[in-house]
């Protein structure tokens, strides 16, 4: 489980296929904290650490995993977001990620805002309850935001200036990919309304 708040936007060191999976190794200022088998979430996509040398760590990518999110499509130097798993100890200061990716989306436009910046997103929701709601929680490759102008298949984000910094937002512009993980809570409420109503 995380909570959306980004530790480091790490690099991509290398990058390996072994049949339909991929090892993603990358490069990140905590690695000699990371235990093998530890999950880190990348990009918003939890992912288990197979293995570690000097500075830099590995992970691996099944099929199932690429063609749900963005990771297949990285290159050598790109920048991904990172986030240990939450302490239960801790502040929750984002919202209840659980790291499994629903689907990608397409960054559609990029306004700055004085300051800010609005990132406009469009996906074809996969499943009728993948849908955002007004002032709900969204995570965007990972990062815990909150939804702007919510449509049946867009929304858009409010990002300041200290996030587009410190995470891969700055890499993002107009048919960028990214990953989407729409709030567990809303699934759970848009899955039984269903039940309930018998569709």
């Amino acid at each position: 489980m995380f909570s959306g708040i980004i530790e480091e936007a790490a690099p991509v060191v290398k990058l390996e296929k072994e049949k339909d999976n991929l090892h993603i190794t990358m490069r990140c200022s905590f690695t000699d904290e990371l235990k093998i088998d530890q999950s880190i979430s990348h990009n918003g996509v939890c992912l288990t650490v197979v293995r570690k040398e000097k500075d830099t760590y590995t992970v691996t990518a099944i099929k199932e995993t690429l063609e749900k999110s963005n990771l297949g499509l990285l290159k050598e130097g790109d920048k991904v977001n990172l986030e240990r798993s939450a302490k239960l100890d801790g502040r929750l200061d984002g919202h209840m990620v659980q790291g499994h990716v629903d689907q990608t989306a397409v960054c559609t436009d990029v306004t700055e805002a004085g300051g800010s910046w609005y990132y406009t997103f469009e996906y074809e929701p996969l499943q009728d309850d993948y849908i955002t709601v007004e002032k709900g929680s969204v995570s965007v490759n990972g990062v815990s935001l909150t939804v702007v102008n919510s449509k049946p298949k867009s929304f858009q984000v409010a990002i300041i200036p200290f996030t587009w910094e410190v995470t891969n937002f700055h890499q993002i512009k107009k048919g960028t990919i990214v990953n989407i993980e729409f709030d567990i809570l809303g699934k759970y409420i848009a899955k039984i309304v269903k039940q309930i109503l018998g569709k």
